[in-house]
């Protein structure tokens, strides 16, 4: 039997920083089986007891008691309890603008999602998130206390190597050089950062926090300024109307485009020369 609770305090604005979404732990029946499912969160779970198998990326991983593995946002897991032995479990579900950052401070990666954690808080997180709440006047802070408690730990158990670092670099240069391949081939079209992400499986605001880190921009203003150089070679050429042009380039809206090209280039496309 499952037994969730969910955070009663709703997060001060709508992009927060972190915010603690739920918890739980349950004694999985034989064979329990959770997926193929996609989550819009990350969530993580830990292993207390007998075993299970995790999929996702195409791998079979077989946990047992002191593992733990995290679910990314946008991506396609399944994970079951074993037949003879299943397992039982806790987890902790988070968001916000900081998680991707954290959760790449670690070794773990969406393709690769299992590691060993033998820590002392998270055998006992879910009862130390379940007292902070009685605690009404200060419940948020105290749950806020314990997930940063648990985060920074976890960077310290799961950190980066040499090696890790160098495989990550390379997997985020890699997506980097897609995401520009993707726009590059579908600037003309109506795309947006959602589909963006999908094409490389990606949280789109761990696409937007690497796509910065790399470009110095997020990639929708690198969209933006990549169309309206597109839209300078066009005009450059005298042959074509504002609106031809605004449609080369993804707009339908040549009112909309005149906007954001005066707001890139200083200068209405009528008197581009």
């Amino acid at each position: 039997m499952a037994v969730f609770q969910y955070n009663p305090e709703r997060p001060f604005r709508d992009g927060p920083d972190m915010y603690l979404l739920y918890w739980g732990k349950e004694a999985c029946k034989p064979c329990h089986l959770i997926g193929p499912i996609v989550r819009e969160n990350f969530k993580l779970h830990f292993i207390h007891k007998g075993k299970g198998t995790v999929k996702v990326a195409g791998k079979t991983y077989t946990l047992t008691a002191g593992q733990a593995f995290l679910i990314y946002p946008q991506v396609l897991i399944s994970y079951e309890s074993d037949e003879k032995d299943p397992w039982t479990y806790s987890w902790i579900g988070f968001f916000g603008e900081q998680a991707a950052q954290i959760i790449a401070r670690t070794s773990i990666t969406p393709e690769n999602p299992v590691f060993p954690m033998d820590m002392k808080l998270m055998p006992t997180l879910y009862d130390q998130l379940t007292e902070a709440v009685s605690h009404q006047a200060s419940s948020d802070l105290r749950l806020q206390a314990i997930l940063y408690e648990f985060l920074s730990l976890l960077v310290e158990f799961v950190p980066l190597t040499d090696s890790n670092s160098s495989n990550a670099a390379r997997k985020q240069e890699a997506y980097i050089h897609r995401s520009m391949e993707f726009l590059h081939a579908h600037y003309s079209e109506r795309i947006t950062m959602e589909q963006l992400a999908a094409v490389l499986g990606l949280d789109r605001k761990y696409l937007s926090f690497l796509f910065k880190e790399a470009v110095g921009m997020p990639p929708q203003q690198y969209l933006l300024n990549y169309r309206m150089n597109k839209a300078c070679e066009l005009l450059g050429k005298g042959i074509y109307s504002i609106s031809e042009v605004a449609r080369s380039v993804g707009y339908q809206d040549a009112l909309l485009f005149s906007k954001m090209f005066k707001k890139v280039k200083g200068t209405p496309p009528r008197n581009f020369e």
